[in-house]
């Protein structure tokens, strides 16, 4: 998508990337980790998701529409008009591993100079690893014929923005992202640029 000013000046017209975090969750609500199990969503999650619909119905269309298999991602989907995403398993949140439902203090507990950024990871996934799933969604969403639409979780937006700026994906420590809120991945002229980031459609509460 361009600016009418782009148009005009015979700009290449560049697929931007609509990102959209699931809603609010029991698990998020409390900090636990939440990789690999499969929450529902809360009555909040449920408005938030709702309310995304107006703000996703007001963007350009899209020539492809991902979400990841978890259903907190998957009926955020559904419930923002999007029913027919199709799965990316390359979408899902990071592994967490033995860290799975663990709180960032009870984790500290035990290793205190811990973030989720610098590890350890005992049994899930490394940054880097996390960062590759990214990169391979950016990929794909390369090849699409126009704008593209991602309904997936918080730590594996935050990198595949930094992954879409070219930084490492240990640099997604940089970009906080609520749960029910739409971020755009655009371009200045030939350069990657974060557009719009953690906009809430939803009215709080």
């Amino acid at each position: 998508m361009t600016t009418p000013d782009d148009a005009e000046a015979g700009e290449t017209v560049r697929p931007m990337i609509w990102l959209v975090r699931h809603g609010q969750t029991e698990w998020a609500v409390l900090g636990r980790h939440t990789g690999r199990t499969d929450v529902p969503l809360t009555d909040e999650g449920r408005a938030q998701a709702l309310a995304l619909e107006a703000g996703l119905a007001s963007g350009p269309g899209f020539a492809l529409v991902l979400t990841s298999p978890r259903q907190r991602a998957s009926v955020t989907a559904d419930l923002a008009g999007f029913p027919s995403a199709v799965v990316d398993p390359d979408l899902a949140e990071w592994d967490y591993g033995a860290l799975e439902g663990l709180t960032t203090p009870q984790i500290k507990a035990a290793h205190p100079a811990w973030t989720i950024w610098t590890g350890p990871w005992p049994d899930g996934e490394t940054v880097d690893q996390v960062g590759a799933r990214a990169d391979r969604v950016l990929a794909r969403a390369a090849e699409a014929d126009g704008d593209v639409l991602l309904f997936s979780h918080g730590h594996l937006l935050r990198i595949l923005a930094a992954r879409w700026l070219g930084l490492g994906p240990d640099y997604g420590r940089l970009f906080g992202l609520s749960t029910g809120t739409i971020s755009i991945l655009g371009w200045d002229r030939e350069n990657r640029v974060i557009d719009t980031w953690n906009e809430a459609c939803h009215l709080p509460t």
